[in-house]
């Protein structure tokens, strides 16, 4: 019998009933993200009507201009998550130093980091915003999680997911077992399982990159880039289209949905930062359900869920997607 029509409950937890030593703990943790992302879902959608719009004229840590929701967001995450006896300690990127579970709540074995609101800038404009996360254990015997207990590469994910707040409100989730999606039943307040085993074409015909910053772009990525500009004039087999949404969740839902290459790559202008996009809370989980779903995550020069992080908001270069793509993006970066 097909999964699709169950809930996102019934699904977690009979995948915890088929690992016989589970002991529910992650299955509780993604419940209350789960929950956390219905109320982000509601305030995004209600935001113009109940005032939640503009700037709140303050700056996350990152130094970038914070919207409303962006604040209330992070609450919205910390509020749900941080009572429920599942989490040791959690980081967002809106705060500086990690979020500790205040010591009259019981603590768990888990540690998650989140982007509570990405593509905030698109919320004034009315287009898709997301919230991504990523669970990693937290180290045995710990009590009082540390920075250096949220140091665990990539592939040290548990499970990892994000929510997308558009025409349908979508959660896109992977436990190392393949990626499947749930769309949000208003009507019943339920996520209903409607594409399992989602998969990302090999083949594409799709890029999407902020050509703004092509003449701050190294030389490996302005010639992929000029190749498909260029389709058959250039040599390529076919032609390309582009899309920018600036906003990761939704590239990355596009890319699962029917394949393409997602790129924010290293530029003159953030060279020093180490890239644009977080380390932890985007690149980390977007690259583990990527690869889940059989395409490739990679900086351009080394595999992403293989760096060792350094710090909580350490920034990355990004180029994934559908796989032939980005190997040759890949390539081009070896030749050079």
């Amino acid at each position: 019998m097909s999964d699709i029509g169950k809930s996102v409950i019934q699904f977690i937890v009979e995948e915890q009933r088929a690992h016989p030593g589970s002991t529910g703990d992650l299955s509780g943790l993604l419940s209350d993200i789960v929950s956390a992302c219905k109320k982000i879902s509601h305030l995004v959608g209600r935001s113009g009507i109940i005032g939640l719009g503009g700037y709140a004229h303050s700056q996350n840590i990152q130094g970038e201009d914070q919207k409303k929701l962006d604040i209330i967001t992070n609450d919205v995450m910390v509020d749900h998550l941080k009572w429920t006896g599942h989490l040791a300690a959690m980081a967002s990127e809106e705060i500086e130093e990690i979020i500790q579970i205040p010591a009259q709540f019981p603590k768990g074995k888990y540690l998650v980091c989140f982007d509570p609101l990405d593509g905030s800038s698109n919320i004034d404009i009315n287009l898709t915003v997301g919230t991504i996360f990523s669970v990693l254990r937290c180290p045995e015997g710990i009590q009082e999680p540390a920075l250096d207990d949220f140091m665990q590469k990539g592939s040290e994910q548990v499970c990892a997911g994000f929510c997308i707040y558009g025409p349908a409100t979508m959660l896109i989730m992977t436990a190392g077992n393949g990626v499947n999606g749930f769309t949000l039943d208003r009507d019943v307040g339920e996520f209903i399982l409607t594409h399992p085993d989602m998969t990302i074409p090999e083949d594409t015909a799709e890029f999407a990159i902020n050509t703004s910053n092509q003449r701050f772009w190294e030389a490996p990525v302005k010639r992929y880039i000029d190749e498909c500009v260029q389709g058959t004039d250039g040599g390529r087999e076919k032609n390309f289209n582009m899309r920018w949404n600036a906003s990761m969740v939704a590239e990355v839902y596009r890319i699962l949905t029917r394949g393409g290459i997602f790129m924010y790559p290293l530029d003159s202008r953030i060279a020093e930062k180490g890239g644009k996009l977080r380390l932890m809370y985007e690149a980390n989980p977007m690259s583990f359900i990527v690869e889940q779903a059989g395409g490739v995550s990679s900086t351009g020069r080394e595999r992403i869920m293989d760096i060792q992080p350094q710090s909580i908001h350490q920034r990355v270069p990004v180029v994934l997607g559908s796989k032939k793509e980005v190997e040759r993006v890949v390539e081009y970066h070896q030749q050079a």
